[in-house]
Parts: C-alpha cells; sequence; structure tokens
C-alpha cells in the first residue's frame, strides 16, 4: 500500500470516529460503508453491569437477580448491536458470572453462538483463538485490590485476594486480556464502573470504555438508567469495532513462561497446593506456579477454582 492510501485511510478512520462519536450514522456518509468481516470476541459478567451493587442482582438467590440478568443480556445484545453497525459480522458470546448460566438465550438471533456454564480451560475466555479480530468485555469490574470499585474482586470474592502475572497485579480485564494476547486479539472495549475502566487505561491505554455507573462504595454507586446503560454501550461497541478495522489497537501480551501469584483468604489452600511439586509457598497465603503460556495458566487457574473434593458422582 502506498503511503498516500495509508494516509487515506487514517484520515477516513479519523472521520468516522468523530462521527460516531458525534450521533452520524456511518453507513452510506461520503459514500463509505462500514467495513465487512470483524469476528468479535465478548466475554460479559454481571458486577459492572448498570445498577448492580449488591448480591441481591447477582445469583439466583437475589430478588432482583431475575431483572438484572434481563439487563445483562440487553447490554451484551447492545454491544452485538453496535459492533454489527461498525461492520462485525461474527461474534462469540462467553457467559462469564456465576454459574455461568445468566444470559437468556432466547432473546439472541440465530447468529450468535454462546459459552455457557462450568468448567472450562480458558474461563472467561473459552472459546477464543486467534480467529478473532477483537474482544469486548461487558459487565466488568475492578480487581479486588482496588481501593474503589463496585463489588471489587478478582475470580472469587470469597476465596482470593490476589492474582499475579509475572509479579504484575491482575485484574479480570488484564487477565482476560493477556489470554487474548496469546491468540494476538486486542481488547478493544470494557464496560462497568469509573474504577474498571482506570484499571483498564493503566495497562491498555487504546480501549474504548463505557461508564455506567460511578462508584461511592463496595455496595454503592451512582447509576445510569438501564436503557442509558446500554445505549452508551452499543455507541461505545460501535466506535471500537471501526477503530478496530482502522489498526488502532493492540494486543496485550506477558512475557512467557508465565509466573503466576495466587493468593488465598484462607491458608490452608495454600499449606496443601505447597504438597505438590508444581507450587511453591512464597507466604502462608499464597502459591506461586510457572506456566509455558497463558493458556496453561488459565487452566492451572481454573482448577485450583474449580477443583473439589466433595464432588459425587
Amino acid at each position: 500500500m502506498s503511503t498516500r492510501m495509508r494516509l487515506r485511510r487514517k484520515i477516513l478512520a479519523v472521520v468516522l470516529t468523530w462521527m460516531i462519536a458525534s450521533g452520524w450514522a456511518v453507513a452510506g456518509v461520503l459514500g463509505a460503508a462500514p467495513p465487512q468481516g470483524a469476528k468479535i470476541y465478548i466475554s460479559a459478567d454481571l458486577e459492572g453491569v448498570t445498577g448492580v451493587v449488591t448480591a441481591e442482582q447477582l445469583g439466583p438467590g437475589g430478588f432482583e437477580y431475575e431483572r438484572f440478568r434481563r439487563f445483562m443480556t440487553q447490554e451484551v445484545l447492545a454491544a452485538i448491536e453496535g459492533a454489527r453497525a461498525a461492520g462485525a459480522t461474527e461474534i462469540l458470546v462467553s457467559d462469564s458470572h456465576g454459574n455461568g448460566q445468566n444470559l437468556l438465550l432466547e432473546m439472541f438471533d440465530t447468529n450468535i453462538r454462546i459459552v455457557r456454564s462450568w468448567p472450562r480451560p480458558l474461563g472467561m475466555m473459552e472459546g477464543i483463538d486467534s480467529s478473532f479480530d477483537g474482544a469486548i468485555f461487558i459487565g466488568y469490574h475492578a480487581g479486588t485490590t482496588n481501593l474503589d470499585g463496585v463489588r471489587a474482586h478478582t475470580m472469587s470474592s470469597a476465596t482470593l485476594t490476589d492474582v499475579r502475572i509475572n509479579d504484575v497485579s491482575s485484574n479480570e480485564t488484564i487477565w482476560n486480556a493477556a489470554i487474548a494476547g496469546y491468540f494476538d486479539v486486542p481488547v478493544i472495549m470494557v464496560s462497568g464502573d469509573e474504577a474498571t475502566a482506570a484499571e483498564a487505561r493503566a495497562l491498555l491505554p487504546d480501549i474504548e470504555t463505557a461508564i455506567v455507573k460511578r462508584s461511592i462504595s463496595f455496595h454503592s454507586a451512582t447509576t445510569l438508567t438501564p436503557a442509558a446503560g446500554q445505549e452508551l454501550i452499543r455507541r461505545t461497541a460501535e466506535r471500537a469495532v471501526v477503530r478496530l478495522s482502522a489498526g488502532e489497537f493492540r494486543p496485550y501480551r506477558v512475557e512467557h513462561p508465565v509466573s503466576i501469584t495466587v493468593r488465598f483468604k484462607h491458608y490452608q489452600r495454600s499449606q496443601l497446593l505447597a504438597l505438590l511439586p508444581w507450587f511453591e509457598r512464597p507466604d502462608a497465603h499464597a502459591v506461586r506456579f510457572r506456566a509455558e503460556d497463558m493458556v496453561q495458566a488459565a487452566a492451572i487457574l481454573e482448577f485450583l477454582g474449580s477443583y473439589r473434593a466433595d464432588i459425587t458422582p
């Protein structure tokens, strides 16, 4: 491609991004059709969904759960609508909260595939591979070491206090971005509260963020309405995919082999794991292990989080 052609494409991308941000429709404007063929991976959590503040919205026992699983579904649908408006043609969705059975399947059209339930080797990123062009995270939340953020935790609020990649504290956004990066897939957007957005931008500076609420405390927030949150997500996803087509994102890659440190709330888990030759115990509550890459690291972490000695046939 000539220098002049590259410059023209860059200028067009900037113009299209501005038009989307300003509320213009992209297709047909100045004779430019949306870029076609992007394959998008969507990982969806629930803590970062508009309006979520307590356990009452997060699981089947909560009095608001049925309403909020619908809001979660609608936010994913908004991201799909935005991505398609910018030219995405193939989308895989990972239901990545709780039991992995939250999204209302009947609300999706027949062209969408959905990953459900556990265990799965890549955790919240199951199904991603190098055929995808970009990843979007919906309903995400800040990490467990963050002083701010609604329901801030990493992987498990009940059992873990920290997860580190090569001694860098990692939230779910960064952990999952590192898995996507192994396959050369950039994370182009995240939705959640302002603490989630700030954590994401710290290591993924080009990422698009949809801030649907602002934290007051662990269990309190000032929030948009569901309809406003969904519209913000739709617009942000559209803008992100346009920028993706312009080549504005880079995958987040970590150095391999990778060293993973997992810190438990209870000392006994680390004590038992240290009996195995693959784990060392740097202190009473932590174990450290080495993995060939993030795929292997994800599988080991899935085992640590899912194995139960009391499982019976």
